[in-house]
């Protein structure tokens, strides 16, 4: 099975939203089938057949999660990101900023959820292959 170590090998080839997709697919490679993004510490759970799972340790500093969700405003900033206009610590914080959780992805279907505190749906994308 996969360990933390080599997500992260694969993750530090990341330098913007941009090379979101490369990752996944590098990911997949490994094993994963599903993972979470904690947005509030910034660690992640990655989730294998046969119920194996690997957690990383957080990322970053606590941050506190907004209250109400500004749906639009993460919108614009995911599209940003996903253009490669901002880092990733700027797209966390942006996160944080506007309620967002956390964020699922799930590899088999090539989709990503992003959820506020209440685990409410509040945008489900495909990923780009």
């Amino acid at each position: 099975m996969f360990t933390v170590e080599q997500i992260k090998a694969a993750h530090s080839k990341v330098k913007s939203g941009a090379d979101f997709p490369d990752y996944i697919q590098d990911i997949k490679k490994l094993g994963v089938t599903s993972y979470n993004v904690f947005v509030a510490d910034g660690h992640s759970d990655y989730y294998a057949p046969n119920d194996y799972k690997a957690s990383s340790p957080a990322s970053h500093e606590p941050l506190a999660i907004g209250e109400p969700v500004d749906a639009e405003q993460f919108k614009k900033g995911l599209k940003e990101h996903q253009q490669g206009k901002t880092d990733y610590p700027t797209f966390i914080a942006m996160c944080a900023t506007c309620g967002i959780e956390k964020w699922t992805v799930f590899l088999e279907k090539m989709s990503c959820v992003y959820y506020d505190k209440a685990g409410n749906e509040i945008l489900a994308e495909e990923i780009p292959q």
